[in-house]
């Protein structure tokens, strides 16, 4: 059994009708279908997250990163 995970929901997925924790019975399967789903989300998303795709044992995880912000940072981006 193999599963799509979606690590960090952000609202757009939230509001979105792309489903959670799929499970598959070919690796095949699952790993096309957490392609698709990622492209979806980096095409037709805010774009305020860049989503990666990654295997773990028998799951695809789908995540983004958050930046660090430095703690005297004004948040504008210019600190970085």
């Amino acid at each position: 059994m193999y599963k799509i995970v979606v690590a960090n929901q952000c609202s757009c997925f939230k509001e979105s009708n792309l489903e959670n924790n799929l499970t598959f019975d070919s690796k095949e399967e699952a790993l096309t279908k957490a392609i698709e789903m990622r492209d979806i989300m980096n095409s037709k998303f805010c774009k305020k997250h860049s989503f990666e795709l990654q295997e773990m044992f028998n799951n695809f995880v789908i995540s983004f990163y958050k930046e660090e912000v430095k703690p005297d940072c004004c948040g504008n981006g210019c600190c970085m």
